[in-house]
């Protein structure tokens, strides 16, 4: 699955440079990936590529689906080069802030390109044998997501479950009759996934061309309020009008005192192994066809989750429950015999989830910021503790980047640590030189570093802080802050430590 040893770059597709307000599937995506071939890197490691809302300050872990794709990484100069926009529709993009996303602005501007481009399409532009093509081979999602989208904007955004109760309730003549009215929404929707889809396969292509290999990610749960929990309510724990019983978070950990109550609902297992986990293959073939190896996020809620009733204002009255987790990572392995799943098991970890994952030969991860936290002789994220079998990151999208940990965040105990441990006598930036080296250096196969710690970035370079709801996933890198000694050192220490 994974390649021998090797290292990558982790970078979200919005994080990337981009005129049009938001990292997209353009020119610096494909630029991105020749700097990662120039460095001798084997890994673009990216967040997942589900829609996102304002609702939940467009978290990619919070979506609407977990089929569809995020639209506004359309990018606006391939859909130029599709013929399905004129040059003057893009000449003059607002004046968007280049080192964040203004989510807001770009979806009211990509709206309208959107819109434009679509009636183009309808008037003859555009390939619309693939487009035909691809409404057949992803019918079994594609269309109940489209329709959901229209009748969310038609309703004013109101979740689903506020829909009237024909709608909500899903009766055939009601959706019949929704399809027929909102039929120009319906398709824009089906129209711009497979313009994504089109776009994202070419940055795929050129990515397999220069062995770059995508490493993607699935949250394990989907938001209440999406097409997958309107359409498949008897997979979800919910009561009789349709509200979640219980619903999923984490206990108290680094992260947080009072636990993460993430809110999703949870899931009805006796239900997914009746139908032969039939909904969860169909996803994980969606993102495999998307990338080439697929990240669970949190996955050891697959082997026992945190159930906390629903209602609670935090997650410390939950209790874990055990999942099928032999059962149900028996049927993907059938599926995908080489098993392409990397095991998120940063937190509470229990011996159970270590055994489901040594069974199915799963690696899993590790962060060096966590290592300081207490006495680094024992702690399994410590350089000299690092395993084969794992990734290993400096710190992930979750963490304060190296320098910012070091200068802004850490405790004095915690520095303590680290100066003796790594001989530091500078401060962050020499931090996260040294936590780069030594991921590259470590016994594990797989080492990932963030842009911002190979930038040596501080704190204005964090993408999410977990537990908090705003201000998160907004950062962006600029044009030509990965500058061409940035690139000759990766490539020199990636050879040298064995991973090129």
């Amino acid at each position: 699955m994974l390649n021998g040893r090797g290292s990558g770059l982790l970078l979200h597709i919005t994080s990337l440079p981009s005129r049009y307000g938001i990292g997209d599937l353009g020119p610096a995506a494909f630029r991105f990936c020749d700097l990662l071939s120039s460095a001798r890197q084997k890994y673009w490691q990216i967040l997942p590529l589900n829609p996102t809302s304002g609702g939940h300050d467009h978290s990619p872990y919070k979506s609407t689906s977990a089929s569809a794709c995020n639209t506004l990484l359309i990018s606006p100069e391939e859909l130029m080069k599709a013929g399905l926009l004129d040059a003057a529709a893009i000449e003059h993009a607002p004046d968007f802030p280049a080192a964040s996303v203004d989510f807001g602005g770009v979806e009211r501007y990509k709206g309208e390109l959107f819109s434009a481009a679509f009636e183009n399409f309808r008037a003859g532009r555009g390939d619309h044998a693939g487009y035909g093509r691809f409404c057949r081979e992803n019918g079994g999602w594609l269309s109940d997501f489209a329709l959901f989208t229209a009748l969310h904007r038609q309703y004013g955004d109101r979740p689903w479950n506020l829909w009237p109760a024909d709608i909500r309730c899903r009766q055939p003549d009601a959706l019949a009759a929704a399809q027929k009215d909102l039929a120009w929404q319906v398709e824009r929707e089906q129209f711009l996934q497979f313009v994504f889809h089109g776009q994202w396969q070419a940055l795929h292509a050129y990515c397999r061309d220069r062995n770059i290999r995508i490493i993607g990610d699935i949250p394990i749960y989907v938001d209440y309020d999406s097409a997958d929990v309107w359409t498949h309510p008897e997979l979800f724990c919910l009561d009789a009008s349709g509200r979640p019983v219980v619903v999923a978070g984490v206990p108290p950990d680094y992260f947080s005192t009072t636990g993460q109550l993430w809110g999703n609902p949870l899931y009805r297992w006796e239900a997914h192994e009746k139908e032969g986990y039939a909904w969860w293959l169909g996803r994980l073939g969606r993102v495999l066809s998307c990338t080439d190896l697929v990240r669970i996020d949190h996955f050891r809620g697959l082997v026992a989750y945190w159930e906390v009733p629903a209602g609670s204002e935090n997650a410390i009255g939950g209790r874990w429950v055990p999942a099928p987790a032999d059962r149900f990572l028996t049927a993907p392995r059938a599926r995908f015999p080489e098993m392409p799943v990397i095991a998120e098991d940063l937190g509470i970890i229990t011996p159970d989830v270590r055994e489901i994952m040594a069974r199915f030969n799963l690696p899993g991860m590790r962060v060096l910021l966590f290592a300081f936290t207490d006495d680094p002789a024992g702690n399994p994220h410590a350089p000299h503790n690092i395993p084969r079998n794992v990734l290993l990151y400096p710190g992930t999208h979750d963490n304060a980047p190296a320098r910012g940990w070091y200068d802004d965040v850490s405790a004095p105990a915690e520095r303590d640590r680290v100066r003796l441990y790594f001989g530091l006598e500078g401060g962050g930036r020499e931090f996260a030189r040294a936590l780069v080296r030594h991921a590259m250096t470590s016994a594990a196969d797989t080492a990932i570093l963030s842009v911002q710690d190979l930038l040596g970035l501080g704190m204005e370079a964090r993408l999410n802080t977990p537990g908090t709801e705003k201000g998160n996933w907004r950062w962006r890198l600029a044009e030509g802050q990965v500058s061409p000694d940035v690139v000759d050192y990766l490539r020199d220490l990636t050879t040298i430590t064995g991973r090129a």
